[in-house]
C-alpha cells in the first residue's frame, strides 16, 4: 500500500497557507505563492502585476547580485520577491499598510525568500534609513500621495545611490513639448502669455480633487512630459522607458543644487 502521509502532509500544508492567504484578503497583488495558491485571481486587472512586469522586465539588471534593492510602497512584495530571484544580495521593502506588510511576509517566505526585509515606514521618512541603494523601486505609488515631487526629492537625497525604477499613471498627452529654458511672462512684443502653456504636451500634472477609479487617495495624474520633467528636476536622467508608465533612470545631477537644497525638508530624519 503506497505511504500517503507525505501527500497529506502537503494537502495540510496547502490548506493551512490558503487560510493564510484568506485571513489576509484583499490582496491587490496577485502572487503565484506555490501549492496552486495564487493571492488574488479574481483580480479586476487579471494577473496584475505580472502581465505588467513582463512588459518592462528585460529592461532591468538580469543579474543583481551583490547589489541592494529598496521597494518603496512594496504592497504584498511582487517586485521584492522578483529582485530577490535576480541575485540581490538585500531587499528591503517598506510601506505605510501594516496588512500589506503581513502580505508581503508570507509571500515571500511561502517562496523561500524569508530573508527578504519588510519596515512600516512611508516615503516621507526614507531618510530615516540611514543609507543608499543600488536600486530603488517607486512603482505605484506617486499618485497616491499629497506632495509628489517633495517625495521625489527625499529619495534622491537620501536613498537613491544609482538606478530608479518608477512609475505613475498619467493621463492626457503622450507627446512631449520641448520647452525654453526660461520662460518669457510675455510673448515678444506683447502683454500676451505664451502659447505653449495651452500645448497638451506642455508638463502638466492634473490634480484630482475628489475620486478616481472610486478610490479617493488617486491625488495626481501627470501626462508623459510631466512624468519625465519632475523626473529630471529632482535628478534622475531617463535610461530607458519600455512601456509609457515605466521610467528606468540613473541618478544625475540635481538641478539648481548650486541654489541650495530643493526639497523642503532633506536632511532630516523621521518626522516626530
Amino acid at each position: 500500500m503506497a505511504n500517503t502521509r507525505p501527500q497529506r502532509r502537503r494537502s495540510e500544508a496547502a490548506g493551512d497557507l490558503q487560510e493564510r492567504v484568506s485571513d489576509l484578503a484583499p490582496w491587490f497583488q496577485n502572487i503565484d505563492i506555490g501549492h496552486g495558491i495564487t493571492t488574488a485571481p479574481d483580480h479586476f486587472l487579471g494577473d496584475y502585476p505580472a502581465f505588467k512586469y513582463r512588459r518592462f522586465k528585460d529592461a532591468l539588471p538580469a543579474d543583481l547580485s551583490g547589489k541592494s534593492v529598496l521597494d518603496i510602497g512594496c504592497n504584498a512584495g511582487f517586485y521584492a520577491i522578483e529582485m530577490k530571484k535576480r541575485g540581490a544580495a538585500r531587499v528591503l521593502g517598506i510601506d505605510s499598510d501594516e496588512r500589506y506588510l503581513d502580505q508581503a511576509r508570507l509571500a515571500s517566505a511561502a517562496l523561500g525568500f524569508s530573508d527578504i526585509e519588510f519596515a512600516r515606514r512611508d516615503v516621507y521618512d526614507v531618510a530615516a534609513l540611514g543609507e543608499t541603494f543600488d536600486l530603488v523601486i517607486f512603482m505605484g505609488v506617486l499618485y497616491h500621495l499629497r506632495h509628489p515631487l517633495l517625495a521625489l526629492d527625499l529619495i534622491r537625497e537620501h536613498v537613491a545611490g544609482d538606478m530608479l525604477l518608477f512609475q505613475t499613471m498619467q493621463q492626457g498627452s503622450d507627446a512631449v513639448l520641448e520647452v525654453p529654458e526660461d520662460h518669457p511672462f510675455h510673448k515678444p512684443g506683447t502683454f500676451d502669455p505664451p502659447d505653449y502653456f495651452d500645448d497638451p504636451a506642455y508638463p502638466k500634472l492634473h490634480f484630482i480633487e475628489r475620486e478616481y477609479a472610486h478610490d479617493w487617495t488617486n491625488w495626481w495624474a501627470p501626462n508623459a512630459a510631466c512624468s519625465q520633467a519632475m523626473l529630471r528636476a529632482a535628478g534622475f536622467a531617463i535610461e530607458a522607458q519600455p512601456e509609457p508608465e515605466v521610467y528606468l533612470c540613473r541618478i544625475a545631477p540635481v538641478p539648481y543644487r548650486e541654489h541650495g537644497p530643493a526639497a523642503v525638508y532633506p536632511s532630516k530624519g523621521a518626522r516626530a
